[in-house]
């Protein structure tokens, strides 16, 4: 016997958080409450990737419209695939409006929920949303209510390190990767590395710092270097400055707590860089406090960005402070600003534009959705290279967390890739003040 399909009911969380998520509930079906189109109306203004998923899943909404009733259950497009509806009723015996004292969105999804449970007494009916409240809200009024999971990382307290501590690795290796620069993989016992990969190799009192090359097939030994005056201070920051220097990768992400050196570590290594790239473009995606729109803050959009982009600008200056005023380096840090050859910018002003032979250095991406790393990475061209950096730990967005953020995506999806390459970096440099409200706050 056929097994019913399900029924799920999707939120605005959802949609904004990707505007394609109706097409990923295989072959059950999706239902749209007529206020979920009302929120994204009030969401379609705007540079944000947010408001691009609002306006990009109200033209498909448009398009499914010429041809069919959205009252209608309309098939979509694809094998095996369920049917969608706007669902207009929102009445239902039980009222949540009444129920929780307050006629919000929230509440009239709730009812538009329960009176598909009620229209479908046969069939799961299932309210899916990022918002955690609204879905112990649901499920009080039994209704059944998850995430939205496609995107999610499984585990992510064991997301992919990057790095590989061995103890009793064969000293006569360690000899050979310092005499001959690197040692054939073959020669170990090292199964299947990811590409890319660090290692610290130990053996008593003997210990060297190495990577996998997938090009040569071999450990290769990483040195200890300084960039733009920058020395790394402990084993992961020297791995970072690898990735970020190494031309074979194209794509580095970076993770670790406050204080590791994350930024200042990819900003450095992009000075190090000009010479190589047309242009140095650091950016950070905008995340108001306390839900507060930048429109609160007075000025112009230039004095509106500006506390949100001070970090990268402190970064800079403490490098460009790394060398006296009368230094020519001092004075080609401030030209590459004057020029505009290295741009700090809001990340919502890339949307639309193509970048070639740039150094593109993305800020805080833990506080962007999977969908949106995607779409900053399709706008890569000829010769770019991307570094993201982010606390997966440390999130200020509402609709994301550990599991769903897309630093988090990108690291367990892209591991193991050829030019891709990634540290988390453990060890706090900022100062032992930093420190300890890192791991005892």
């Amino acid at each position: 016997m056929r097994k019913e399909r399900k029924i799920f009911v999707l939120d605005t969380s959802v949609i904004i958080y990707d505007h394609n998520s109706f097409r990923n509930f295989m072959e059950h079906d999706v239902a749209i409450p007529i206020t979920v189109l009302e929120e994204l109306d009030n969401f379609k203004k705007g540079h944000d990737t947010k408001n691009y998923s609002a306006r990009e899943f109200i033209r498909i909404i448009d398009n499914l419209s010429e041809k069919h009733s959205l009252q209608e259950w309309i098939a979509l497009n694809g094998p095996e695939k369920g049917k969608l509806t706007v669902v207009l009723n929102e009445m239902a015996k039980v009222d949540a409006v009444k129920i929780f004292g307050e006629k919000k969105p929230d509440h009239k999804i709730l009812n538009a929920a329960l009176y598909l449970q009620e229209k479908y007494p046969s069939r799961k009916v299932v309210l899916v949303t990022k918002d955690i409240n609204l879905r112990v809200k649901a499920k009080s009024l039994n209704l059944n209510a998850e995430d939205y999971l496609t995107g999610k990382v499984k585990e992510p307290d064991s997301l992919f390190t990057g790095k590989t501590e061995i103890n009793d690795f064969p000293g006569e290796l360690i000899d050979e990767i310092y005499q001959e620069g690197s040692v054939a993989l073959e020669k170990t016992e090292i199964v299947d590395p990811a590409a890319n990969s660090f290692y610290i190799l130990k053996n008593h009192k003997k210990s060297i710092l190495s990577y996998f090359n997938p090009v040569t097939n071999s450990l290769e030994h990483v040195k200890k270097n300084m960039i733009s005056r920058i020395s790394p201070r402990n084993a992961e920051q020297t791995f970072a400055i690898h990735a970020i220097m190494n031309p074979n990768v194209n794509l580095v992400t970076i993770q670790g707590v406050a204080g590791t050196g994350k930024t200042l570590l990819s900003l450095a290594g992009a000075l190090e860089q000009r010479r190589l790239f047309h242009q140095i473009y650091l950016a950070r995606p905008i995340v108001p406090l306390s839900n507060k729109d930048i429109g609160f803050l007075p000025g112009d959009i230039n004095s509106k960005i500006g506390p949100y982009m001070e970090p990268l600008w402190d970064n800079l200056k403490f490098i460009k402070n790394q060398f006296g005023q009368n230094d020519k380096e001092y004075k080609q840090i401030e030209e590459l600003v004057e020029k505009e050859k290295l741009i700090v910018s809001p990340l919502a002003y890339i949307r639309g534009r193509s970048f070639s032979n740039i150094l593109f250095i993305v800020d805080e991406a833990q506080n962007l959705t999977p969908h949106e790393v995607k779409t900053i990475i399709t706008r890569a061209g000829e010769g770019t290279k991307m570094i993201f950096t982010g606390d997966i730990f440390q999130i200020d967005t509402p609709y994301l967390d550990t599991e769903s953020n897309g630093l988090s995506y990108l690291i367990d999806r892209i591991k193991n890739h050829p030019i891709y390459a990634h540290i988390t970096l453990e060890k706090g440099e900022r100062s032992e003040l930093a420190n300890i409200a890192n791991s005892l706050l």
